[in-house]
């Protein structure tokens, strides 16, 4: 009987790519995908290390798997912290069979097979299992050049280094054959794909290379994670041209006040900001958008956090993430001085919530009565749930479609009757199913 494997995916939409990756290893290599940890004899956590907060989620989801792991299964910890803490992590964790990094993760099976790690497999070229649902992340590039003060990746994830075309196109096309009706494109700094390569703006015309998988059933593409200073032309003007791409901007922004964002490392300011999504909204004004904003980075002043709360208010962003600073080890940022005290940096949260809550919300009560396109995902107690070009999967809200008739991965319109928090509710418009 085939041994079975288990694996547990925390972090970022990037980990859950190297997952799938990871289990296309495991299936060549003879195993079986197990429903649940108690039935693998292969446990693999993926774990996060961006911030203390997801380090810690990452350690209480391998000792909580070990309990439950049946006798005789072997626990693998891999992903970020096994690579950026790999023998601390291995000693600190007995319970764990192996602890294995990046280099190693292409050949976890050894742990059950018992035979030494090759490790020669680099994930990122490799191909992946069908889509489990109508979307799929595709990583174009791993690893980022940039320096920001509060980052540790570049320190375990090293420099960019940015796929082929082809590979991409490849993968997508696989994707895309096996269901995928969207294609959300990562990167830890994806509007700089190309660059490692002596291709900088190489994202434009890969956008239309996958453009033309629409002929294969490829309804959107959809970018994650773009870098301030590289949205420009002719980024914006690919984004908003080709049928197939949203115009959803997630722009990794951090910050909105100039001497802040240099201490950060950072590009930009405030009204460089605001004046990009203006432009954006005045070639396209069904434009999203969705940024992060970091609370409490040292030294920041109370002009500094006003100025975030100005932009806040002037930006009127879709969504918006907000997040205390966290100090991590290997960065700039932890040996800075003028550090913000807790108390100071949970107030100036809240006062940042204040302002965007009421935005989101009153943006998403000025879509009811409006038609959309709505791709459907999964279908939850006789209802259909999916997303426009305005919601990210797994990250932002959602759409149910009351009484709907369509499957996963149909295109269809809708009357948008209610907004409850981030989720809209509608109605189908019958005549406006596509399949």
């Amino acid at each position: 009987m085939a041994q079975r494997f288990f694996i547990e995916t925390l972090g970022c939409p990037k980990n859950a790519v190297d997952s799938d990756k990871v289990t296309a290893t495991l299936l060549a290599d003879g195993l079986v995908a197990a429903d649940t940890p108690e039935e693998a004899d292969l446990v693999v956590v993926n774990t996060c290390a961006f911030i203390e907060a997801a380090r810690q989620e990452s350690i209480d989801t391998v000792l909580a798997l070990s309990d439950r792991r049946r006798d005789g299964a072997r626990i693998v910890v891999t992903g970020c912290m096994a690579e950026r803490y790999g023998d601390e992590l291995a000693e600190a964790l007995p319970e764990v069979d192996a602890v294995i990094g990046f280099s190693g993760e292409g050949d976890l099976a050894s742990v059950l097979l018992g035979r030494p790690s090759g490790g020669v497999r680099d994930l990122l070229d490799l191909p992946r299992p069908a889509p489990r649902a109508p979307w799929a992340y595709v990583k174009i590039a791993e690893g980022c050049d940039r320096a920001c003060a509060f980052c540790a990746i570049p320190s375990f994830r090293g420099a960019q280094r940015s796929r082929t075309p082809d590979s991409i196109f490849l993968e997508s096309k696989a994707l895309v054959e096996g269901g995928a009706y969207e294609l959300v494109l990562v990167a830890q700094d994806l509007a700089s794909y190309g660059r490692d390569t002596g291709n900088p703006g190489a994202l434009a015309p890969l956008l239309r290379e996958l453009d033309l998988l629409r002929a294969d059933g490829l309804q959107r593409v959809r970018l994650l994670y773009l870098y301030p200073s590289e949205v420009r032309d002719p980024l914006i003007s690919t984004m908003l041209e080709l049928d197939s791409v949203v115009p959803y901007f997630d722009l990794s922004l951090q910050h909105a006040s100039a001497p802040l964002l240099r201490r950060m490392k950072r590009w930009g300011n405030g009204d460089k900001f605001l004046k990009a999504i203006d432009g954006i909204r005045a070639a396209e004004p069904e434009a999203a958008f969705r940024s992060s904003f970091i609370v409490g980075f040292p030294g920041e002043t109370e002009q500094d956090h006003s100025e975030l709360l100005d932009f806040l208010g002037a930006a009127s962003l879709d969504w918006a993430g907000l997040f205390a600073f966290s100090p991590e080890e290997g960065t700039a940022a932890l040996t800075l001085d003028r550090t913000v005290d807790d108390e100071t940096i949970q107030e100036r949260l809240r006062e940042c919530s204040e302002v965007q809550d009421p935005i989101t919300a009153a943006l998403r009560d000025s879509l009811v009565g409006m038609e959309a396109q709505v791709l459907i995902d999964s279908t939850e107690g006789g209802d259909a749930v999916g997303r426009t070009h305005r919601e990210a999967p797994e990250i932002d809200g959602v759409v149910r479609v009351s009484e709907a008739f369509a499957r996963p991965g149909a295109l269809i319109t809708v009357r948008i009757r209610e907004a409850i928090g981030p989720d809209l509710i509608a109605d189908p418009v019958r005549a406006g199913v596509s399949s």
